[in-house]
């Protein structure tokens, strides 16, 4: 089994310098989810523009205009019946022109999808997403 990472639409993030090649995308998701014991599954990474981010950020956390980041997890961290390569783990919305780190936003994203909430633990997620961005 492995982790599987699809990257979607990341010529809407082209022309940016800090635009990870894909390989890279699949090592800073993998180093992230890894910090929850998961190896196995599915992630979309997607990149959107403003109005797309906007549409996804009022209906889902029913907050007005264009954000970073958006993760929707799906399986999360729980252990489920079957092989572990089916585990969809859920998808990363990223909008680039809203966006001050792309890798920064991938990792964070990416945490969210496995449990982490720096909205609700102290300072825990944001530590360890500090640490994987150096590594």
């Amino acid at each position: 089994m492995s982790l599987e990472v699809e990257v979607v639409d990341a010529e809407l993030a082209s022309g940016r310098d800090d635009l990870p090649s894909e390989e890279e995308i699949v090592r800073l998701v993998g180093l992230a989810v890894a910090t929850a014991g998961v190896r196995d599954g599915h992630v979309a990474i997607a990149f959107v523009d403003a109005e797309r981010i906007a549409e996804l950020n009022a209906e889902h956390r029913g907050k007005e205009g264009p954000t970073d980041v958006l993760s929707f997890p799906i399986d999360e961290a729980e252990d489920l019946p079957g092989p572990p390569g089916l585990r969809e783990l859920g998808d990363v919305v990223i909008c680039p022109p809203h966006t001050e780190n792309i890798r920064e936003a991938i990792v964070h994203g990416a945490l969210h999808l496995v449990g982490m909430d720096h909205e609700t633990d102290e300072g825990e997620m944001l530590t360890v997403q500090a640490e994987i961005l150096t590594w």
